[in-house]
């Protein structure tokens, strides 16, 4: 696709988890949803206004696939799909999949805040969390977790780890769902595929499946879930 949009040097300060500013040749900055800037510190979508060195031209055999993922929102500009944020000294940082993002009667959170909250639980080994379409809500959040050794999966575990999830994000963030799994699906990079879960859950084709580090983890899920 081409170099990285952000990318801190050997002598540049750094603060944890920040990825400096921009690298270079990368012209990049963080819009809202009304396609401008957003305020130091608020989290919009990270979007790149001019082409970079080695930028790829498109999508081998799927043009049309290439202009709909990153150039359909607005015109000339690379949408990546990830949320970021700017503070006031200048340092950018990521916050995970803009196309993850939930919302849940109206109210937007990401999966790696869900995520995050139900590491605080002792049991927990690690999860994934995916939006359910939902009659009242929008979208339900539903929690594939995978359990520490030797922690039994129970319905009362489930009622707590929900409960862990509504005590750090709110009651209107409560799972509405706990799936207890023995592994996640995962690329070869170890990135959790949220949108596998996700289709799996409702059935629907989950797309391309070639970089999939282990697809046996979805026929497992399916087991789970009660599916054929």
């Amino acid at each position: 696709m081409g170099a990285c949009f952000l990318s801190p040097l050997p002598i540049t300060e750094l603060k944890p988890c920040t990825l400096r500013g921009p690298a270079l040749g990368m012209d990049i900055d963080v819009w809202g949803p009304d396609g401008r800037p957003v305020s130091p510190g608020e989290v919009g979508e990270l979007v790149c206004k001019k082409p970079w060195p080695g930028m790829t031209r498109g999508i081998w055999r799927d043009p049309q696939r290439y202009q709909e993922a990153y150039w359909a929102r607005w015109p000339d500009v690379w949408v990546h799909g990830d949320w970021a944020s700017i503070d006031r000294d200048g340092f950018w940082f990521l916050h995970g999949r803009s196309d993850d993002t939930m919302n849940v009667a109206g109210k937007r959170v990401g999966p790696a805040e869900v995520e995050s909250a139900l590491a605080h639980h002792p049991s927990v080994a690690e999860s994934g969390a995916v939006g359910i379409p939902d009659r009242i809500k929008g979208e339900a959040i539903w929690c594939f977790v995978v359990l520490k050794p030797d922690v039994e999966r129970t319905d009362t575990l489930a009622a707590q780890l929900a409960i862990t999830v509504s005590q750090h994000l709110g009651r209107a963030f409560k799972p509405s769902r706990i799936v207890f799994v023995q592994e996640l699906p995962r690329t070869r990079s170890a990135k959790i595929v949220r949108r596998a879960l996700r289709a799996t859950v409702l059935g629907e084709d989950p797309g391309d499946l070639s970089g999939l580090e282990n697809p046996v983890a979805l026929e497992a899920i399916r087991g789970d879930l009660g599916g054929p």
